[in-house]
């Protein structure tokens, strides 16, 4: 009888830590708290950016913080329409450019972009790094690192996590953390999402770069150019990304869907 009452307790727990992400409706295990997550994120934030190298160009700095706001008011106004205003509170928007060749980009928790000198090269216009950011901004709109904290603890943790009803969560975060965002000496980015995660980033991020005023038919052209750039090498970017073809053809089905999105 004993197990029975705590099967209920833990299944009623994974019911109450469940969420879904905005324009996909993806059913998601979300067990750590948004405050939780930005602590820990922008912890991590801080101390990679005090050692970063910020780029010196002006131009494509502008072009980044430029390209970053639009797509920021749009996120904004996409979650206020929907809504979804209390989400908005969650954002204090960064966009940085660092002098770096790898061909990367990044986007923490919170919306802290960051965007490597090394992407900018395939770059030739707001809308193509619209791809980019919107991209990045969809892994922190669909709260994506705080669907891999949540595996990772239920994975190292298992029982223990709604046995102690998670008392001893904090302690927990604090011992992903690294893991999961993984940025420092060792990675100098964030550790990969999953392909699941980075389609529908693909998705979402098309949607509000479309929003947000920009051509988003240029995604096609724009990964034709990065699959180019993998001949020689999978960039940093790209490394756990679906298959070219396979993003490609995704884009392709989206495309005629966003349509409703232009303004």
């Amino acid at each position: 009888m004993r197990r029975k009452y705590i099967f209920i307790y833990v299944l009623s727990c994974l019911l109450m830590s469940c969420g879904s992400v905005p324009l996909t409706g993806r059913k998601q295990l979300l067990l750590v708290s948004d405050s939780e997550v930005l602590s820990s994120s922008l912890t991590q934030y801080n101390d990679y950016i005090k050692t970063a190298r910020k780029s010196t160009s002006s131009s494509q700095t502008a072009m980044v913080k430029r390209v970053g706001q639009k797509i920021a008011v749009a996120t904004e106004e996409y979650l206020r329409q929907n809504g979804m205003s209390n989400e908005i509170k969650n954002f204090s928007w960064e966009f940085n450019l660092v002098a770096d060749k790898q061909v990367n980009a990044f986007c923490m928790p919170g919306g802290k972009i960051v965007v490597y000198e090394g992407l900018m090269e395939l770059v030739s216009s707001d809308d193509e790094l619209a791809v980019v950011i919107g991209h990045e901004v969809a892994h922190a709109v669909a709260k994506h690192s705080n669907e891999r904290m949540s595996q990772q603890i239920a994975a190292q943790y298992g029982s223990q996590i709604l046995s102690a009803a998670l008392s001893e969560k904090s302690t927990m975060v604090k011992n992903v953390a690294g893991t999961v965002y993984g940025i420092g000496a060792q990675y100098g980015v964030m550790l990969p999402f999953s392909r699941t995660h980075e389609l529908e980033a693909d998705y979402m991020g098309l949607i509000l770069m479309t929003i947000a005023g920009y051509n988003p038919e240029v995604a096609v052209n724009f990964w034709q150019k990065m699959s180019a750039q993998s001949e020689g090498g999978v960039p940093e970017f790209m490394s756990t990304h679906p298959s070219d073809t396979h993003r490609i053809n995704e884009i392709n089905k989206i495309l005629p869907e966003l349509k409703k999105y232009k303004r």
